[in-house]
C-alpha cells in the first residue's frame, strides 16, 4: 500500500452571492467532506454574543433572566472574531473575560416618559467599541447612510425588541459580548441555515416518453411536487427545466411505473458534486463564513497531521501509525 494518496483536489463554484446568501457548488469531493464543511460553519466558526449582563434597574414586564436571554440572542457584527481570544484563553484579563482582547462591553438605559408605549430595540444598545462589534440592524443603519444607493429602509426596520416599556418603567443595564462557537451555545451560531444537495442527473427516454399522449404526459409531469419538468408548448415534448428543484421523491419513478412505462426517466445523484445553501445571521459575511470554515477545518486536519508525527503514534498504532503518517505527508 505504500505510495498510494488519496488526495482529492474540490472545486467551488460561486451561483449567487449575497452578503448574507451564498448559494455554491462543491465538486471533485465526497459526502464526508461536504458534511463536515456544514458542521464547521454551523457550530465552529467563532462570532461575538453578549455572554454577560448586569442589570441594574429592571422595572419591565420581564425578569432578568428573560431579557438577558433575548440580549444574547441579538445578532452582533463579529468580522474580528477569529483574531480575537476566547475568554477562557485570555491572559491579559485572567480569563475574566472582561478586556478589549476578548470582550466588547454593551449599555443599554432606557425610561419610558410618555403615554405611549416605548419599544427597546437592539439600536438602543451602545457599543464601548462599534468599530469591532455593535447590533447588526445597527451597522446596517450605519452603512446604508454612506451609500445613496443602498436597499436598506431605516423606517421600516426597527431594530429586534428586546421588550417593551409603560409610563415609567425603566430598563438600565451593562453586558459584556465575548467570543464563542456554536457547539457552545447557539446564540454564537453566524449561520441561520447551512444545507447541501446532492446534483442530480435526469435523462429522459424520449423514444419512450413518444409514446404518451399529451394528457399522459401532462399527468406524469405534475406528478412531480416540485417544478423540476414542464411540455414546451411548441413541440409539445417534455424537457427539464430545473433539476435542481428535484427533491430526491421518486413520485416522477412511480408515476411512470403506474402508467406502465418503468424507465421512462432515469435519476441519479452525483456522489462527488454537491450544491450548498448558506444563510448567515448577518454576524459575519456568508462568504466569510464559508472562507473562515474552510480555514478552521484546515487547522483541524493539520493538528490530526502533527498527532501522527509523535512517537506516541508510533506505540499506540504499530505500523499502521506508520502508514498513516505517511498517508498525511
Amino acid at each position: 500500500m505504500e505510495g498510494i494518496s488519496y488526495q482529492r483536489f474540490p472545486k467551488v463554484k460561486i451561483r449567487e452571492m449575497k452578503d448574507d446568501y451564498l448559494k455554491f457548488e462543491l465538486r471533485e469531493t465526497d459526502a464526508s467532506m461536504a458534511n463536515a464543511l456544514r458542521r464547521v460553519m454551523l457550530a465552529e466558526v467563532p462570532t461575538l454574543a453578549i455572554d454577560l449582563v448586569e442589570i441594574e434597574v429592571n422595572s419591565t414586564v420581564l425578569n432578568d433572566e428573560f431579557i438577558a436571554h433575548r440580549l444574547g440572542l441579538i445578532p452582533l457584527t463579529s468580522d474580528r472574531a477569529m483574531s480575537m481570544r476566547f475568554s477562557r484563553d485570555c491572559d491579559a484579563c485572567d480569563g475574566d473575560g472582561q478586556c478589549e482582547f476578548c470582550s466588547v462591553e454593551f449599555t443599554l438605559n432606557v425610561r419610558c416618559t410618555s403615554d405611549h408605549t416605548l419599544d427597546v430595540t437592539s439600536t438602543d444598545l451602545r457599543s464601548s467599541d462599534p468599530t469591532i462589534c455593535c447590533p447588526v440592524d445597527v451597522a446596517a443603519r450605519a452603512t446604508a447612510a454612506l451609500d445613496p444607493n443602498s436597499a436598506y429602509d431605516p423606517s421600516e426596520q426597527r431594530g429586534i425588541i428586546i421588550v417593551k416599556l409603560r409610563r415609567g418603567q425603566e430598563l438600565r443595564l451593562r453586558a459584556i459580548a465575548r467570543k464563542g462557537i456554536g457547539k457552545d451555545h447557539a446564540k454564537w451560531s453566524p449561520a441561520a441555515t447551512v444545507t447541501f444537495m446532492y446534483e442530480p442527473e435526469i435523462h429522459i427516454n424520449e423514444d419512450l416518453m413518444e409514446t404518451l399522449t399529451l394528457e399522459e404526459k401532462r399527468s406524469w409531469v405534475e406528478s412531480s411536487p416540485t417544478k423540476v419538468f414542464e411540455i414546451d408548448p411548441n413541440t409539445q415534448q417534455v424537457v427539464v427545466v430545473d433539476p435542481e428543484a428535484y427533491t430526491y421523491d421518486d413520485e416522477v419513478i412511480k408515476k411512470a411505473e403506474a402508467m406502465g412505462k418503468p424507465g421512462l426517466v432515469d435519476i441519479n445523484a452525483k456522489e462527488d458534486s454537491f450544491i450548498f445553501t448558506v444563510e448567515s445571521t448577518g454576524a459575519i459575511k456568508a462568504s466569510q463564513l464559508v472562507i473562515n470554515a474552510i480555514e478552521i477545518l484546515r487547522q483541524k486536519l493539520d493538528a490530526v497531521r502533527l498527532s501522527l508525527d509523535t512517537e506516541e503514534c508510533d506505540e499506540q498504532f504499530g505500523e499502521l501509525g506508520a502508514h498513516l503518517r505517511g498517508s498525511a505527508v
